[in-house]
This record gives C-alpha cells, structure tokens and sequence, in this order.
C-alpha cells in the first residue's frame, strides 16, 4: 500500500524549489551586474575601441586643386563643387519607377542599377563621379534608401578646345593626366584633409566628431600663356587646316626676349569639359612630342656657323646653275640660280649652296652649331613629353651627302618647339634664352650661341626672305619688318621618303628691327595641291603675328600703309 505525503511537506517543497529559483536569478543577476562593473571598470577602453571600429570612421574632407592662370590672371582652369553618387546596394529600397528615375537622373544604364540593387551584395558602388551639384541635389531629392552623396571637385575649362592639348585634362580622382594638368601635378594638387565621424549600419553620417586634420588646398600657377593669343594662334590653325585638306596643323608662340611661351597650339583639338570628345591622338601635343625633318628652316642656323669660322661672309658668292652630286646622289635646287651670294641663297632657299659651304666645313661645325642650338636635347620647357629629336653623332665620319644634306635640314628631326627656341638665337643677338611655360617674375639670362655681329647678319638674311623675290613674301605683317625662314620637307613614311607627303613649315620673328616675337607654324601634309611654306605656312604666321604684336602693343617698325600684292609668284624652295 502507497505511503501517502502529507500536505505540509509538498509546501515546504514548493516553498524549497521557489527559493533555489530565487537564488538562481539573484545570483544571474548579482553575475551580470559585476560583469557590467568589470567591464565598465576594467575593459572601458577595450570597449570604447571596438564600439569605434565599428561605428566610428574618419573620412576625407576634400581639397579643391590649385587654378591655372594665364599671364594676364585669366582663368583657365578651375575645381568647381560636385558630388559622387553612391549606392549601399544590401540597403537599398527602391521601387522600379525610382529605379528608372535615378538611371534618367544620373545617364546611367537601367539594367546595371536594377541588377545591383536586386542582388543585394555590394555596400559601396560609385553609380557616378563627378556629378554637377545640381544634378546630385535632384538625384537626393529622390530621397532613396540606400543612395548616398560624398563632395567632390571636378575640373572646369574655360578655354575649351583651344587650350586642350597644352593644358591637359585630370581624372575623377582630380590627378593630372596630360598637359600641365600632368607636369605641374605636384603643385596643382592639394591634400584632403580628415574628420572622424560616427556612422549608422546603413553608411550615413550620423555625428561629425573631431577634425583631424584641415584641407590643404592646391597652389595657384600663373602660366606664361596668352589665352588671346591661343584663341588666335587655334583660330588661324583651324583655318588653314580646312583651306588645305591637312592632317594637322601647329604654332608655337615665344617672347624672344624671357623665352616665355604665350602660345602652343595645335589643330584638331578636344573639348576637355566632355571626355567624350578626348582620344589618344587628339590629346597629343603636336607641338611639343612630335619630331619631324625641318628642311630649310635650318639654314639660317646652318649658315651661322659658317659665318662664325669665317669660311663665308654674306656677301661670299657660288655658282647654284647645276645640280651638285655626292656620293653618288644629286642635290638640286627647284630652279637653277646662277651665281648667287650666300644672303640670297637663304633668300631663295639654295640647296645646293648650303651643300657647297658644307664641304668646306668640319663634321664637329655643323653638329656643333646644332647641339648649342638645342637640337638633340630636352627644350625643359615644363610641358610634358618633350622630344629630344634626332641629330646624328659623331662616332663615325660622315659621308659627303650625309653632311651636305644637313645643311639643308634633312638627316636629322626637331620639334616645332625646339625650332621655335633656336630662332631666339637670331632675335636676341647670339643668345638662346631658356623656355618656360611659367610666368617669369624675374629676368633670365641667355645661353651665348653665336656672335652680336653673326646673329645680326643673319637676321638680315632672314628679312630678304620675306620680301619680293624671296620664299617667303607672304610672311609680311603690315606696319612691322619681319623676318623669317621657309622650310618645305618630305614626309618620311616607314623609312623612306613619301613621294606627296609634306611637311610646310615657316618660322619667323618680328619686328625685325628689334624681336620681341618668335612664331613657328606647320602645317601636316597639306593636300590641295599647295605645299610650299611660303604658300601654305607663311600666311598662317604673317596673320598670327599681326595679332600678337596689336595684343602686346608693340610700336611699328615699318609704315603702316597696306602692303602691295606680291608681283611675282612666291619662290619655289628645293624640297
């Protein structure tokens, strides 16, 4: 028979398991409570660093690059307020018609935002850099979960395509890519500066905290460039360009006097402002990274050398009525000249002439009177993707033709910037000044070349080229003395000479009487049927140079009345 349990004893068991329970819980709790005491205590500091790393963050507070000025303190270049969109795609909420409004809003593809915001994995996608602060407020009135804004700069051209190639482009991370953009990029670029912040799960700032550190902005850079001058050095290129059915076209504008660059042009260019419109080859600085075989342009420079060691003076005269042969090829002129001075065979551009006067002179003469002229070297003007060009050693002997041809401009290729920079030889009597692509602050001195005496001789010679009678009549600025030299060259194509390729070149300076400005302009392969630099070059320059002196209010050296018509036809130089 079952014992039966008095009623007493089940209370005091129920009574008995209440207090365990009690205890139990009293116990959980005295536990938590020294726990939270520990780690309140003891582990704060642990503590505090985990909560930041997980909600504290220090982000960049951007800093604008620095402006680029032109010589008169025209903006050429300047950062203006934008914003990068971004999208927290595991956060996101958005129904397809704001799916649809935010791709309108941002030029984006639909499908690529649809599928991101539908696989949910990506925290962080930039939809769009860059974006005009108009456009970013439009697109965060959309009030989108999981769309978020960061500013940024983007960089505004007020030039457009005229200054595209020299000024150069940056990227979405506001770092140089070409031009100055690219050479100057340790001056342009400023330092961002930094602030903690406390962010929510979702990415946004919900507390700004300390600055740590304030932005540094970028440095401003006055360049030596004229945008007034630029405008017309592109405009006239543009000109030519179309006239002649050309590959491209060139200018270099120089102050013969500080070697300061006011111009560097070149014809097809890009909008900067739209990348759209930006390739690899018109982002190319023609002027600058381009080697090409001068032709006669370097007779003047040939010819001082001559001068210089007294094998000729101007006045020295040879027979140019027959072609001359050397090593086994012939050297000839366009038409024969009969006995000429050495001043009218710059004047008519003499091939044969030059090669004579070579014969006299040492190998060590010609490359000697190259080399000093800046040939074979950097021109360091600050502009990127300089070229060196090519000028041929001195390891071996030349061969006759080898240097009879140099006389006249072939065997060896310059840029147009180097051409441009050795004429300052003849407008600063003797001395070639060094380029820059900054404004000067101070005077520079000039590297000494050749003799006052030599320089200014040749600078006569050089006027003769552009009066009737020379290749170059067409040059002529109205109310100022110019002087200047012709250069028509074939194209050199895969190793050999492009039998209708040319190159037309013309480089000059003004006024005559006292240079204070240097041009050179070339115009690529040329294909109405005109090809000489006197045709083709000439006048681009003559009308460059008439701007550039009204801009630079420089005083007439000449009368101002029109210039007559050229008489005769412009003189055909040997190519």
């Amino acid at each position: 028979m079952k014992a039966r349990r008095s009623p007493s004893m089940k209370i005091d068991l129920q009574r008995w398991r209440m207090q365990v329970v009690m205890l139990l819980i009293f116990g959980a709790l005295i536990g938590l409570v020294g726990r939270l005491f520990y780690m309140q205590v003891f582990e704060k500091d642990f503590l505090v660093k985990q909560s930041d790393l997980r909600v504290k963050r220090k982000v960049e507070i951007p800093a604008h690059r620095g402006m680029l000025l032109d010589a008169r303190g025209a903006h050429l270049a300047i950062s203006i307020p934008a914003a990068a969109i971004v999208l927290n795609a595991r956060e996101a909420e958005m129904t397809p018609a704001q799916i649809t409004q935010l791709a309108m809003g941002l030029t984006i593809n639909r499908a690529w935002l649809e599928r991101l915001v539908r696989d949910k994995k990506a925290r962080f996608v930039y939809l769009r850099r860059q974006v005009p602060a108009e456009e970013a407020e439009a697109v965060m009135a959309l009030k989108i979960k999981g769309v978020s804004s960061q500013p940024e700069y983007r960089r505004y051209y007020t030039a457009g395509y005229t200054m595209a190639q020299v000024l150069g482009v940056t990227n979405v991370e506001d770092k140089g890519l070409e031009g100055i953009e690219f050479s100057y990029q340790s001056v342009l670029a400023g330092v961002p500066g930094l602030q903690s912040v406390i962010r929510d799960r979702s990415g946004n700032v919900v507390e700004e905290l300390d600055l740590v550190r304030l932005p540094k902005h970028g440095r401003d850079l006055t360049l030596s460039l004229n945008s007034q001058i630029q405008y017309l050095a592109y405009r006239e290129l543009q000109a030519a360009y179309e006239k002649f059915r050309a590959k491209g076209a060139s200018a270099v504008v120089l102050d013969a006097r500080t070697g300061e660059i006011l111009a560097v042009a070149n014809y097809p260019a890009y909008n900067p402002n739209d990348r759209a419109t930006m390739t690899q080859a018109l982002a190319r600085n023609h002027a600058v990274v381009d080697a090409f075989e001068p032709g006669s342009t370097m007779k003047p420079i040939f010819i001082s050398a001559a001068l210089e060691r007294g094998i000729v003076k101007p006045a020295s005269r040879y027979d140019a009525s027959e072609n001359l042969v050397l090593s086994g090829k012939q050297i000839r002129d366009t038409h024969p000249k009969g006995v000429i001075s050495v001043a009218e065979a710059i004047q008519v551009s003499s091939n044969v002439v030059m090669a004579k006067i070579a014969g006299s002179m040492r190998d060590s003469d010609i490359h000697d009177i190259y080399t000093r002229s800046g040939f074979g070297k950097l021109p360091g003007s600050g502009l990127p993707g300089e070229t060196r060009g090519q000028l041929r050693g001195l390891k071996t002997k030349w061969l006759p033709i080898e240097k009879g041809t140099l006389a006249y401009g072939h065997g060896l290729s310059i840029s147009l910037l180097q051409l441009a920079r050795a004429y300052t030889i003849f407008a600063n009597d003797g001395l070639l000044m060094p380029l820059t692509v900054e404004k000067r602050s101070a005077p520079v001195a000039g590297e000494r070349v050749i003799s006052q005496a030599t320089a200014q001789q040749v600078r006569v010679m050089l006027e003769m080229v552009t009066q009737e009678g020379g290749t170059a009549p067409k040059a002529r600025v109205p109310g100022y003395r110019v002087a200047g030299k012709t250069g028509t060259a074939h194209k050199l194509i895969d190793g050999s000479f492009a039998g209708n390729r040319y190159y037309a070149s013309f480089v000059g300076m003004a006024p005559a009487s006292d240079p204070r400005v240097v041009i050179a302009v070339m115009v690529d392969e040329p294909s109405t049927g005109a090809y000489y630099a006197g045709e083709v070059a000439a006048p681009v320059f003559s009308r460059i140079m008439a701007g550039t002196l009204r801009f630079l209010a420089l005083p007439p050296d000449a009368p101002m009345e029109s210039l007559p018509p050229v008489r005769t036809p412009v003189v055909a130089e040997a190519v």
